[in-house]
């Protein structure tokens, strides 16, 4: 598909690629294949400014991101930047922007983002795969932590996100001892959604995902997602709930984006929806 009309121009690129598979589908892919998609620190800001653009751009609604190649999504960070670090070197360029590691494994957002793990999301690789709101993983994906091995921690916000998800049991032994997950034992915790068919599948079946995500309203795509990114990230059901009623009922039902989701269906016909204005 050839780019579509964007009202905003995307930033700079450092070491990925951007790219618009399909309507209103964002692919942002890695492009350090030689070092496992491994991330420097100026990829994470840079990555960091792209996911601001995304939910700033109104022709976008969905985004998939990626590995180039079939044998690693991103084996996290590149520690032969870390290990040439010198002591005057300064401090600020070694850190995280806001959204943690890749600009994805703290990120709030207003977009949904398909994580299409296209083999090994190791260390920051795996914590951002835990953020995403959706993962397709290929047949011989992996997933883990290895930092404690290194003498470092996953300090990206990944563990409490695997506490969450896979309980205390199986996320120590992950963090502790650096056991790998395969396709299967990740489908099986509930850290991916499907299993692709093949390896050279993944980021077109992540795709056809986002595309069922694009195809929806953008106004109630944004507020379902708050709703249940509340509920992920406090634990509270209600305030879930109470979030939605408070800060998006009023906007979405005087929206046209409603009034067009219901005129629609009463005509039998697929909606044409207008960029979100929430």
């Amino acid at each position: 598909m050839s780019q579509p009309t964007l009202v905003t121009r995307p930033p700079q690129c450092v070491n990925f690629r951007l790219t618009f598979p399909a309507s209103y589908v964002l692919l942002v892919t890695f492009e350090r294949e030689k070092a496992m998609n491994s991330l420097t620190f100026a990829m994470h800001w840079a990555l960091a400014a792209v996911w601001d653009w995304f939910d700033r751009e109104p022709n976008l609604r969905v985004a998939v991101v990626t590995g180039q190649g079939i044998k690693s999504f991103c084996a996290g960070q590149d520690l032969l930047e870390l290990r040439g670090r010198g002591t005057d070197d300064d401090p600020r360029r070694y850190i995280y922007p806001k959204g943690g590691f890749a600009g994805i494994s703290r990120r709030s957002g207003k977009k949904p983002i398909v994580a299409a793990v296209n083999g090994y999301a190791l260390g920051g690789g795996f914590e951002m795969a835990l953020n995403c709101d959706m993962v397709v993983a290929s047949p011989t994906a992996s997933f883990g932590l290895p930092e404690a091995i290194r003498g470092l921690y996953a300090a990206a916000g990944g563990l409490p996100r695997l506490m969450h998800i896979v309980g205390p049991f199986i996320a120590t032994e992950i963090a502790l001892t650096g056991r790998r997950l395969s396709a299967q034992e990740a489908l099986a915790y509930k850290l991916a959604n499907r299993i692709s068919k093949t390896n050279e599948s993944c980021v077109d079946e992540a795709i056809e995902l986002a595309q069922k995500c694009a195809e929806v309203s953008p106004d109630a795509a944004l507020v379902s997602r708050v709703a249940l990114r509340e509920a992920w990230e406090t634990g509270s059901v209600e305030r879930g709930v109470e979030l939605v009623e408070d800060r998006y009922r009023k906007q979405l039902h005087e929206g046209e984006n409603m009034r067009e989701g219901l005129r629609a269906f009463a005509e039998k016909r697929k909606p044409n929806w207008a960029a979100s204005k929430l």
